[in-house]
């Protein structure tokens, strides 16, 4: 399992024990307690769901959440001890997948974690790493929610080297995994459709690198933040 899930809650013992039910459940939680550190910490990290407290210090839940949602499409799950009708549908409207009202058990929470996991894990035909998913049906790269529009060739590229993390491929072999067909192209040509992905990346992901020139040996797909 071992996907990444965000905590925001201010109440430390109850985010301590989310914490320990998800490590038990073969997840990596992470823990924040204030609304002002949560969209710095995402657009620097890789994470596949955050469990998103709607009062928090520094900035509530429901102004997170918006601006989450302005450049990522990770899945959130409201938690509040608010009940109002309008609270939740506010919460949801706002971008939330799910609205756990409290108190609830860690073991709710937990329910909910894989319950909306499973509704938002990406099908057979698709493939995922952190918040990049490939579809390799539609050709189409979705990355925090937000489509790269790549062409066929970029997008060939990048499902090759995501599908191969950390190892290094030559030029050499991207023109055989690019170019079947063996037809006569300039090395160089790889260098040019690398520029466009990674411009194109940046475009969506300005602090996020995912395709790293390694000197004098090729390219490779690792998860990092910060520009190169």
């Amino acid at each position: 399992m071992n996907e990444t899930i965000l905590i925001v809650e201010d109440e430390r013992k109850f985010a301590s024990l989310i914490e320990d039910y998800l490590k038990q459940a073969n997840f990596t939680p992470f823990c924040l307690y204030n609304g002002l550190e949560v969209s710095a910490w995402v657009r620097t990290h890789s994470v596949d769901l955050i469990i998103l407290d709607l009062m928090l210090p520094g900035r509530d839940g429901m102004e997170v959440c918006r601006e989450l949602r302005s450049f990522t499409g990770v899945p959130i799950i409201m938690l509040t001890a608010r009940v109002e009708e309008i609270d939740r549908v506010l919460g949801l409207e706002m971008g939330a997948d799910d609205y756990i009202c409290k108190p609830c058990s860690p073991r709710e929470v937990l329910a909910r974690v894989k319950a909306v996991l499973r509704r938002t894990s990406p099908s057979p035909a698709q493939y995922k790493r952190g918040g990049l998913v490939l579809d390799e049906l539609c050709n189409k790269a979705i990355l925090h929610g937000h489509d790269l529009e790549l062409t066929a060739v970029e997008f060939k590229l990048l499902s090759f080297l995501a599908a191969n993390p950390g190892r290094i491929s030559s030029r050499d072999q991207l023109m055989e995994r690019i170019y079947p067909d063996q037809r006569i192209v300039n090395d160089r040509t790889i260098d040019s459709h690398i520029m466009k992905l990674r411009k194109k990346i940046a475009e969506v992901a300005p602090d996020e690198e995912l395709v790293h020139s390694v000197y004098g040996l090729g390219y490779k797909f690792e998860e990092k933040s910060g520009r190169s």
